[in-house]
Parts: structure tokens; C-alpha cells; sequence
């Protein structure tokens, strides 16, 4: 039996440290696991909502929906309706973990486990991260991108640089690349593009070129910004609607379309992890599960710092009854977590079904290796899709239900037994794949005639837009675009199921 990291809740940087490479010993030396190094900070609850604010970055461009956002979740924290993460972990490297102040030795414990190592590892070594994001130049691009706001703030003005910031805000979501078939610079050549377009801008500015009428400043030699490109140059249909604004819309200012590249990379760099939180969180959890009852087991932690450890993970972990009040949906957590103990179970000892089910993990016996491969090359509707087991279906009671407008009553159309296991399992892999959120595409720009700009809804499962949202945003689209503009819904036939149309509103006069 090892020596106690730690006897009480209190802790002090010595005991942090001790625990640390205690953890880390198990996760790297024991576990094979392969992090990022990383970078431990502590922060005090108001920190932690100053994180929430600006959507857990450690720098970030100002925004009045921060503000707003900060002081809904610090009036609900400080009147006890809500509580506060542990922590906040960052795709970063180093990999940047943020831990509170508040938190028991044990919670921090647990953390370190969860989100230095768990989370690092999957950052690390899941094929989307690889692929989509930049770990190496993510905080170099963000302290760029705070800087060139408040440059523009100070030179256009607070509510000129808001307006665009608001129209790309609600296009995040249309603003990724999902099947990666356009060439992605890094964030750091991205940061290097943009200071030379603002170096160049200031070596060719001449004073007296303000003194022109704007029809001849268009005339002059090497004013190119504003040439107008032809259709066949436009790549439609486009399903990156800020990339296409940024690079084709007739309105925007130089300044204009780098904050939409700002938010267009933002949203990129993001977009994984909306791809992968069952995996992350059940990945993360089943780490710091492993790692504090190994030190349990070494005799590095006690029975207290066990006992309040179970109490705070069977809470993350607790999924609510389709009929309990608390119910919205499976918890990542739970599910997560569930499927990666139930692969352990598998590969370990398997039944028979599992040998029918999954002939690939079934009792090969080496459960890293397996889990390793798993977080690598799976997203959550494909890791579903593979991993889940008729077992874990019955252990969770999963079934599926059915719900058709034109019919009263709710159908359970399947349940967990050996006939509907397999619907049961597409249904669930179904609720994670990315392919359900609303394809909206570019799929035309008359740049020659009235401008007015084209796009397409291709229903899934005949499901429409919410019109008040839907004529919103495409208030926004038209306000970066300057013309009219035509969203259509079509179902998988092509027919029309609706239309909704929006000319831009006047913008004011700006001083600059």
C-alpha cells in the first residue's frame, strides 16, 4: 500500500503536483494513453463563468451576447438554481486545463484525471480533431482575432463591427466545411494571411484617394477588391454560406469579410465537438473511472476521498427514466460511459451474442487497444452504429418510439429484444449523425442582373424550418449580402414546400 496524495478536502500546489504526476503515471505509464502536454490553471467561480461567457476559450474577441450570457448564468449561480462545471478543458497545445478553486482535493483529483488526460487524449488522437482543428495555433489565432476586432471597433465603430459579428454569429452553423472537400489552411497561416492583407492595405492606402467619387475609386488601377467574379467561378452549390458571403458578397468591406473568416474558423474549429460528445465525455469519464480507483486500489487515495468520488460520478453519470420529469434526451455522460464499460466487458468476457454481435472485440482481450482504435476513428453515429450491443440495450432499456403527425397516438415501433435491437441501434446512431441539421446550400447568385441570391433547403424527413427563425437569419444573410434574397425548402422529390424572400435593410450612415 502507497502513502495518501492527500487526508482532507484542502489542497495546496505541492499536493496538486504530487496527485498530478500520481495520475499521470497511470494514464501515460499504465494506460498507454497519449495527451498533449498540458497546462493546469486555476480559476475562481467568477472565472468560470467569465469561461461559460465566451464559450470556454482563454481569449476571445468582445461581444455583447458574452455579457448578456454571463450575467444570466452569474444571477443563476449566486441564487443556487444552477451549479458550475468542474472544469473547462481546451483543444489547445499545450492542452490547457481550468480547474476551480473551490473544488475538494478529490474534485481535483478527478479533473485532472478527466479532463488533462482523458479529453487531452481524445483531442489529441480522434480523426475529426486531427483534421478539422489546429490545436498547435488555436490561441495564437484567437489573440489575433480579439486584436483585429477591437482594431475595427476603434475604427468603424462598436455597432458597425456588431452588426456583422451578429449576422455570422447566427450563421455558425452554416459556416463549416462538412465533408472537408475544400483545402483547409492552418490557423496560424490563416493569422498570417490576414496580418499581410492588413499590412498591404496600409502601404497602398492613399490619403487622397478619399477625395474621389466612389464610381471613379472603382475605376482605378489595382482597385480589384470589389470585382465582381463570374457564376462559373462560384463553385454552386455551396454549403458553407459564410464562406461564400466572405468571398462573393457585393456589400462587404475588406474589414467585414475578415470577421466572417474569424467566425467562419471558430466555427470549424468547433465543429467536432458537436460531432463527438458522447464519445469525448464517455471517453473522458471512463479515463478518470479507471484512474481513481487505480490510485484506490494503490492506496493513494482514501476511503473518504473514494466515497465523495462515487457520490460525483454516479451524479454525471445518472441517466433519468423516458417518464421522469428530469428527463431531456441520454445523457453523453451516461451513454458514453456505459458503451465504453461495456466494450471493456466484451473484449474481456464475452458472451455468445457478443461473439455474434461483434466477432471483431469479442474476447480479444486487449481493452486499450480496442478503446484506443475506437476513439480514433469513430464520431458518435458511427461509434453507436458499430459498438453498441444487444446487452447494453436491455441494461439501459432503450427503445424506439415513433412519432407521425398524422397519426394520435406515439408508436413503439421497437424494443430491446433480438428482433428490434437492430432498429433500436440505427434509431440511436441516427440522433448523433451531423446529417440531420438542416442542409441549407448556395445554389444561386445572379451577379450580373438584380443579384439576388439563391438558396436551398433539402428537407430531412419532410421536416421545415421554424418560419420566425428561418426569416431571421435570412434577415442576416441579406444584410451581408446587400440584395434580395430567396430561401425554398424542397423535399426529396424537388418539389417546393415553401418559400420565404427578404430584401436588406438600409443600413445607417458610419463615421470613420
Amino acid at each position: 500500500m502507497g502513502e495518501l496524495l492527500f487526508e482532507s478536502a484542502e489542497w495546496n500546489f505541492d499536493t496538486l503536483k504530487r496527485t498530478y504526476d500520481a495520475i499521470e503515471a497511470i494514464a501515460v505509464g499504465e494506460m498507454g494513453l497519449d495527451p498533449y502536454p498540458n497546462q493546469i490553471e486555476l480559476i475562481s467561480s467568477e472565472q468560470m463563468l467569465d469561461a461559460y461567457s465566451s464559450i470556454g476559450m482563454p481569449i476571445f474577441y468582445h461581444h455583447w451576447s458574452f455579457g448578456k450570457r454571463f450575467a444570466r448564468d452569474e444571477k443563476l449561480y449566486r441564487k443556487g438554481y444552477t451549479g458550475l462545471a468542474y472544469e473547462i478543458v481546451i483543444n489547445s497545445n499545450p492542452c490547457i486545463s481550468y480547474i476551480m478553486e473551490e473544488n475538494t482535493m478529490t474534485m481535483q483529483a478527478l479533473v485532472m484525471a478527466h479532463a488533462a488526460f482523458g479529453h487531452n487524449h481524445f483531442f489529441k488522437n480522434n480523426y475529426l480533431f486531427k483534421d478539422q482543428t489546429d490545436a498547435d495555433g488555436i490561441l495564437d489565432y484567437l489573440n489575433f482575432a480579439r486584436t483585429y476586432v477591437s482594431r475595427c471597433e476603434e475604427r468603424h465603430g462598436i455597432g458597425a463591427v456588431e452588426r456583422v459579428l451578429d449576422a455570422a454569429h447566427a450563421l455558425m452553423d452554416q459556416g463549416v466545411n462538412r465533408y472537408g472537400r475544400r483545402a483547409r489552411a492552418s490557423l496560424g497561416e490563416e493569422r498570417t494571411r490576414a496580418e499581410a492583407r492588413q499590412a498591404h492595405a496600409r502601404e497602398s492606402y492613399n490619403d487622397l484617394w478619399r477625395t474621389l467619387p466612389s464610381s471613379t475609386r472603382g475605376r482605378v488601377a489595382g482597385m480589384t477588391d470589389n470585382a465582381e467574379p463570374q457564376p462559373a467561378s462560384l463553385g454552386l452549390p455551396e454549403e458553407n454560406l459564410l464562406y461564400f458571403l466572405e468571398k462573393f458578397s457585393p456589400r462587404l468591406k475588406d474589414w467585414e469579410r475578415e470577421l466572417l473568416r474569424i467566425v467562419r474558423n471558430i466555427a470549424q474549429y468547433f465543429y467536432p465537438q458537436r460531432q463527438t460528445k458522447v464519445m469525448n465525455e464517455g471517453c473522458a469519464t471512463w479515463v478518470h473511472y479507471k484512474i481513481m480507483n487505480r490510485l484506490y486500489d494503490l492506496g493513494m487515495i482514501g476511503d473518504g476521498a473514494m466515497l465523495e468520488f462515487i457520490a460525483s460520478h454516479s451524479s454525471v453519470v445518472f441517466q433519468p427514466d423516458f417518464d421522469d420529469r428530469r428527463y431531456s434526451g441520454m445523457n453523453p455522460y451516461a451513454l458514453g460511459f456505459e458503451m465504453m464499460c461495456d466494450i471493456e466487458r466484451i473484449v474481456t468476457d464475452p458472451t455468445e451474442e457478443d461473439r455474434a454481435c461483434l466477432p471483431d472485440i469479442a474476447g480479444t482481450g486487449d481493452v486499450m487497444a480496442v478503446l484506443k482504435h475506437a476513439w480514433a476513428n469513430f464520431r458518435d453515429d458511427s461509434f453507436v452504429a458499430q459498438y453498441l450491443s444487444p446487452h447494453l440495450t436491455r441494461k439501459m432499456h432503450l427503445f424506439k418510439l415513433v412519432d407521425r403527425a398524422a397519426e394520435p397516438h406515439y408508436k413503439v415501433a421497437a424494443i430491446h429484444d433480438d428482433r428490434g435491437y437492430k432498429a433500436v441501434r440505427r434509431a440511436l446512431a441516427s440522433q448523433y449523425d451531423p446529417g440531420r441539421d438542416p442542409n441549407i446550400q448556395v445554389t444561386s447568385a445572379n451577379l450580373e442582373g438584380d443579384r439576388r441570391l439563391g438558396l436551398t433547403h433539402r428537407l430531412n424527413n419532410e421536416i421545415p424550418l421554424a418560419e420566425a427563425d428561418a426569416r431571421g437569419v435570412l434577415a442576416y444573410v441579406a444584410d451581408l449580402w446587400g440584395f434580395d434574397v430567396e430561401l425554398r425548402g424542397v423535399s426529396g422529390d424537388e418539389a417546393e414546400r415553401y418559400s420565404y424572400k427578404t430584401s436588406p435593410a438600409p443600413r445607417a450612415a458610419v463615421m470613420h
